[in-house]
């Protein structure tokens, strides 16, 4: 009897320590998969064994926003397997979770040092700001001769050799198309700033600090006082500060802005966010504001935003954007489906998806979408979609517009 229940027990204690062992880490979101593991077959196999055909599981980590992991794990994921039944996609999400994404990199270099599977196959990350990970090989160069729809990608929207972009947004000029006539819609940034005067506390745009669609009109003022040439402005190493003979000119930008602080809605009452903004146009505060083109698409959709309201973009100078990627690690265990994944997410189907599910611009060019979608959209169809390197230069902005233009509200 006594050996019977040491025997008992020891089987409990070893249940305990798999169950711990299975356990997702804190704050860690792992979406379901469509595709059920074999009878017989634990989830860990399931996750570390490719199928007999080629196919096999493959592990998807992000930090994207909610509506982002949500679309990927809904509904590209269902598609990308129906597609190819012999793969099983399984999306992890880390937002929040320490460093997100990086810490999963990092854990697969170490994979691959020691030669373990790193259960990771795709990274929905741009590898830019990872210099130490690509110099030790860490990630798969992309194109079009291991990624056949690559060859679709406009060149706007390629970033680097490591990175294949999938979906983009930009920040756009909305208006109340009921207050303003479409002769009177600004078609450049002048324009704007006669048109902000012109008709004060109708126009907002929120703290670049707060909210990107702030941030980037900012940078669109700074782009304008600096030659129009978005390509002048370099990602700066940790050492490295930014050109004095280009921040020099900065004070033009704060002069710009300076101009159409009273005329901003509530006399210079400047928003803390995106959303607060696109809630400004919806209940018929203002009549035109900058905003995020996948933010007000899909408020449009929803019916958030009034069909009243319109999106244009200036046609000398667009307002800043950007696209996002999946990178490859070199040692993924499944690196053939990674490719087959970023292969189909470019498809013409995914990438009409990338603009009706999520209210993003296709990677591809427009021409490639349904001609009913493309009319839809002419409005803000655009190939140039500048990009702004952040870091340093974002530094730089927040606080050259809080002691230059917003000088009544504290930085913070």
């Amino acid at each position: 009897m006594q050996k019977k229940l040491a025997g008992f027990f020891v089987l409990v204690i070893v249940l305990a320590l798999v169950l711990a062992a299975c356990a997702s880490p804190a704050g860690v979101t792992t979406g379901p998969s469509s595709t059920t593991p074999a009878a017989g077959t634990t989830p860990e196999a399931a996750t570390a064994a490719p199928a007999a055909d080629g196919g096999g599981v493959i592990n998807l980590w992000t930090d994207d926003d909610t509506n982002i992991s949500d679309w990927l794990t809904n509904k590209v994921a269902p598609a990308f397997e129906k597609a190819y039944p012999q793969y099983t996609v399984k999306v992890t999400t880390v937002r929040g979770v320490g460093n997100g994404v990086a810490d999963i990199m990092q854990r697969t270099l170490a994979a691959k040092q020691t030669g373990a599977d790193p259960q990771a196959e795709l990274f929905g990350s741009d590898v830019a700001g990872y210099p130490d990970l690509i110099k030790a090989g860490l990630f798969e160069k992309l194109d079009a001769s291991n990624i056949p729809n690559a060859k679709d990608v406009i060149k706007s929207a390629y970033l680097n050799e490591y990175a294949m972009p999938y979906r983009g947004s930009q920040v756009l000029l909305a208006y109340d198309s009921n207050k303003v006539p479409e002769n009177e819609v600004p078609k450049t940034f002048a324009d704007l700033l006669t048109w902000v005067k012109a008709h004060p506390g109708e126009f907002v745009y929120c703290r670049p600090d707060k909210g990107g669609s702030g941030g980037n009109f900012v940078v669109r003022a700074i782009y304008e006082a600096t030659g129009k040439d978005p390509s002048i402005f370099k990602p700066l190493a940790a050492d490295e500060t930014p050109d004095p003979a280009i921040t020099d000119k900065f004070p033009q930008a704060w002069e710009m802005l300076s101009s159409i602080d009273s005329s901003i809605y509530g006399n210079g009452a400047y928003p803390a966010g995106n959303n607060p903004v696109l809630q400004l146009l919806a209940n018929g505060s203002v009549s035109m504001a900058t905003v995020w083109s996948d933010q007000a698409l899909q408020a449009l959709k929803q019916g958030v935003l009034p069909e009243n309201i319109k999106l244009t973009q200036f046609t000398d100078l667009p307002m800043p954007g950007g696209y996002s990627p999946f990178s490859v690690p070199t040692n993924a265990k499944n690196k053939q489906g990674a490719l087959d994944f970023i292969n189909f997410m470019l498809s013409a189907d995914e990438q009409r998806a990338v603009v009706e599910d999520i209210g993003g611009f296709p990677a591809v060019d427009w021409s490639m979408l349904p001609q009913d979608l493309q009319s839809q959209y002419t409005s803000v169809i655009t190939t140039n979609v500048p990009s702004w390197p952040g870091g340093a230069w974002d530094a730089l902005r927040n606080k050259g517009w809080y002691d230059n233009v917003a000088t009544h509200i504290e930085q913070g």
